[in-house]
């Protein structure tokens, strides 16, 4: 998915719309998420990815789209939950406050509660009971993997563009320097061939 492909897709749009233009839901921007996104963006790829996948497994993909937008629906940062949550374990708990956040901007089916609820499954013990729970926890965590490594795959490939790059640099002054080296040799060349 590009950056902005979700952008494109009117159905998807028509279930996601009117939660995005929730000051709510655009605040999610200002809190940084597994270290290179921001909390909103990371939201809308999981919304969106199983979006798709929902709809290619015959599932909810209405649910699925407006779960996932606010499976996340927290305002603190990660690094600060300790101390927000009172020592409480911040994987255990921001699925319930996501829960009770996204209640209180639109109303929530009892599939939407379950997969806000149960996304966290295998990091907490929250047994998802329908299969678009279970879509929603594998994008979440498909997402989450591709923010974490998407900079290092970056940065490697900028490293490598640069090597790359260096190495091209310096064969085209190698063939220069070659060809410069030959040119001044003629002469020399020419000279010792004149003294046999």
């Amino acid at each position: 998915m590009g950056k902005r492909d979700w952008c494109y897709d009117a159905e998807y749009r028509t279930y996601v719309d009117d939660l995005l233009e929730k000051p709510q839901v655009q605040e999610l921007k200002n809190y940084k998420h597994h270290h290179y996104t921001n909390r909103l963006d990371h939201s809308i790829a999981v919304s969106y990815y199983s979006y798709l996948l929902a709809k290619k497994m015959h599932a909810n993909a209405r649910a699925v789209a407006r779960a996932g937008l606010l499976h996340d629906m927290y305002y603190y940062d990660n690094e600060t939950a300790k101390e927000v949550l009172n020592g409480e374990n911040h994987y255990k708990v921001h699925p319930q406050i996501a829960a009770i956040n996204a209640a209180q901007i639109t109303d929530l089916s009892d599939l939407e509660k379950d997969i806000i609820h149960s996304h966290m499954f295998g990091a907490t013990m929250t047994v998802p009971h329908y299969k678009e729970s279970y879509i929603v926890t594998l994008m979440d965590k498909y997402c989450s993997i591709k923010d974490v490594s998407s900079p290092f795959w970056q940065k490697t490939k900028d490293k490598t563009k640069s090597f790359v790059q260096n190495h091209e640099t310096t064969l085209k002054c190698k063939e220069k320097f070659d060809k410069i080296k030959k040119e001044k040799m003629k002469p020399l060349a020419k000279n010792v061939e004149g003294k046999e």
